[in-house]
């Protein structure tokens, strides 16, 4: 049995197959007024393997010019589209938060995408939880302390699946090394879908 540092909490399977529907309409309904784009790298500019978009009072963007949270969809300069209630409902109910979230960043991972070790720090308010949505294919998902040399272990995130970044475990390093091909029949072209939500101001 994997034990899990203080504050990194995984809850596999609290969504069921119908939630799990009901939240991909959702985010299509999102990528229809935010569209999908490829965010790059900072000063290199290399595009990322994983397409985002975002939904929320705020969202979260990566390019040339570095990592921030802005009003606007970066390609449309279109507010960003409302969090779903279905998602709001979850962060609030497994959180402990008495405000609901500020941001949702939606990650769509092809079968070739990963996501590089990383903190969430963009934001000002650090003491929030960052919770994050899994649907559709399954992957594994690297985790480790809160300084880059310490050493990570790894387990599989599967559809449904909830995983929650708090208390000593906020600025846990964490990243996606790989995803698992045909493994959900959740999304009609496979994938996987995966939704960060944050609060970005104290």
């Amino acid at each position: 049995m994997l034990v899990l540092p203080k504050g990194l909490r995984h809850i596999p399977g609290h969504l069921d197959r119908e939630q799990q529907a009901s939240l991909v309409e959702d985010i299509r309904a999102v990528v229809r007024q935010a569209p999908l784009y490829r965010p790059e790298m900072p000063r290199s500019g290399k595009p990322l393997s994983v397409r985002m978009t975002n939904c929320g009072e705020l969202g979260w963007v990566a390019d040339k010019r570095g990592y921030r949270y802005q009003e606007r969809h970066p390609v449309t300069d279109a507010p960003w589209p409302s969090i779903p209630a279905r998602l709001i409902d979850i962060w609030m109910d497994l959180t402990g938060e008495s405000r609901p979230p500020q941001a949702c960043l939606v990650n769509f991972y092809d079968e070739t995408a990963k996501m590089g070790l990383h903190q969430d720090r963009d934001e000002r308010n650090l003491s929030s939880p960052v919770l994050s949505v899994s649907l559709g294919d399954a992957c594994l998902f690297r985790f480790g302390g809160t300084e880059r040399r310490q050493p990570t272990r790894s387990f599989r995130l599967e559809s449904g699946d909830i995983v929650i970044l708090g208390g000593e475990s906020r600025l846990a390093f964490h990243g996606v090394d790989r995803i698992y091909p045909a493994t959900s029949t959740l999304l009609k072209d496979g994938g996987r879908i995966n939704l960060t939500l944050r609060r970005v101001d104290p």
